[in-house]
């Protein structure tokens, strides 16, 4: 949203691990008026949980541990002289004791994708996976929060919307936030970015050979492992909820 008279429209994308969210974040970073930043709230995540993810020390090193200052960075007129600001958010890194206060500044969006998909996909990354981990729930409850300071539903992106048509539904992301579609958000240099976290050595690996958005995938119509899609269960009511407002492709 604009800021002090500024025109900087900077864009809260929410979304749990193992989804598209890197894809789109090379999506906005390949517009000719945008900057983004890669998951800001994870090394005070990291630092509050004591949870251990691969890269941890770098991780820590690479970003401020306070949520506060990570709200000042994100919020504050750093990014003021690009009309774009996108922020690639995780759900689970927004813990509880951080303000949402700061969200008004932002336009918020919400990309979704089906739990077990997810969950075959981080369990592949992971040798335990927890339901905090997939951050669905937390998606659900950040959703609720936007919903009752908008008044009405923020867009939802479901990821393999996306991927079918990239296009279309990129459009009316951009016509909901007040800016302009870019034929380039559809298609991107492969390669490493300055601004993907020193976390892209273990993660990124996929999304760097990528030149624009893959074909969609079915998910698993049940996963192997019982812990797994008892996970998958209980996931699915806050998936099914927020994916009733999705937005369409377009034919």
């Amino acid at each position: 949203m604009s800021r002090n008279g500024s025109e900087c429209t900077r864009i809260a994308m929410w979304s749990g691990p193992r989804n598209i969210s890197t894809a789109m974040m090379r999506s906005f970073e390949n517009r000719s008026d945008t900057i983004v930043v890669d998951e800001p709230f994870y090394a005070y995540y990291l630092a509050r949980t004591g949870i251990m993810h691969p890269m941890n020390e770098e991780i820590l090193a690479s970003q401020s541990n306070d949520w506060q200052q990570v709200v000042k960075e994100i919020t504050g007129p750093t990014f003021e002289d690009s009309p774009v600001f996108y922020q690639k958010q995780m759900t689970h890194h927004l813990l509880e004791e951080v303000d949402r206060g700061w969200m008004k500044e932002c336009f918020s969006a919400f990309l979704i994708r089906d739990p077990r998909a997810i969950i075959a996909s981080y369990s592949a990354k992971r040798d335990s996976v927890t339901l905090e981990d997939i951050g669905i729930i937390q998606q659900a409850e950040i959703f609720d929060y936007v919903c009752d300071q908008l008044g009405e539903a923020p867009p939802v992106l479901e990821a393999n919307d996306v991927l079918a048509n990239p296009e279309s539904v990129l459009s009316q992301l951009c016509e909901k936030a007040g800016i302009s579609f870019q034929d380039a958000m559809v298609q991107w240099p492969k390669g490493r970015r300055e601004s993907d976290g020193v976390w892209a050595d273990h993660w990124y690996h996929s999304v760097e050979g990528s030149t624009g958005f893959s074909a969609p995938r079915a998910a698993p119509t049940k996963l192997e492992e019982s812990d797994l899609e008892k996970l998958a269960e209980l996931s699915w009511p806050a998936y099914e909820r927020m994916a009733k407002y999705r937005l369409r492709p377009e034919a």
